[in-house]
């Protein structure tokens, strides 16, 4: 599926982005992900509580192009890594998206506790689902962008900085890939006022 740029971004996108500074591009950036963190945007990553060394990881992949989005490419492009830093501090200060949606139904609850268990989830992404260093926050996260990524590293069409997800992606059941991401979109942790 093609990604319609909003007619607002143009403008923002026929400077260069190489031609811009950290702090004016953050604005196109959040036009995208959520001026406070959470994507109302269609396959697109909310970016409030994600841990900054992921970010810097991530930006650094779009800016060397390892990893691929006409878009991300071009906004990353030209940035030096003291750019990258800031972009990624300031990011990771959004706060992290609650959680949207209807509750799960217990069927999905039980059937998502017993997947990330099944997957090994936890065991990088914590308990809490809340990433750390450079793995990803997976609570709260956009329930299409988990499961387009989750298909992603199971196809090898995107490619982590190291193969880890690439090669747990690859045991993952098609079959298991929507329970995975409604479960970990309306994650709750224990500290959210809510049994998950």
């Amino acid at each position: 599926m093609r990604r319609i740029v909003p007619l607002l971004l143009l403008p923002a996108m026929i400077v260069p982005a190489s031609a811009q500074t950290v702090a004016e591009r953050l604005p196109t950036c959040l036009a995208c992900h959520g001026d406070t963190g959470v994507s109302a945007t269609e396959n697109t990553p909310s970016l409030g509580g994600q841990p900054a060394d992921y970010l810097l990881v991530q930006l650094y992949l779009f800016r060397e192009k390892q990893r691929h989005s006409d878009i991300m490419n071009a906004m990353a492009s030209g940035l030096t890594d003291d750019d990258l830093r800031t972009a990624s501090d300031r990011l990771a200060r959004l706060t992290p998206p609650p959680v949207s949606g209807d509750p799960p139904t217990d069927q999905v609850r039980e059937q998502g506790q017993a997947l990330v268990a099944k997957y090994r989830c936890a065991s990088c992404h914590n308990a809490d689902l809340a990433g750390h260093d450079q793995i990803p926050r997976l609570a709260g996260q956009r329930e299409d962008y988990l499961a387009k990524s989750l298909r992603e590293y199971k196809s090898n069409a995107r490619a982590g900085y190291e193969p880890a997800m690439n090669e747990v992606a690859q045991e993952v059941q098609e079959t298991d890939i929507p329970t995975l991401a409604r479960y970990m979109n309306r994650f709750k942790a224990p500290d959210q006022g809510t049994v998950h």
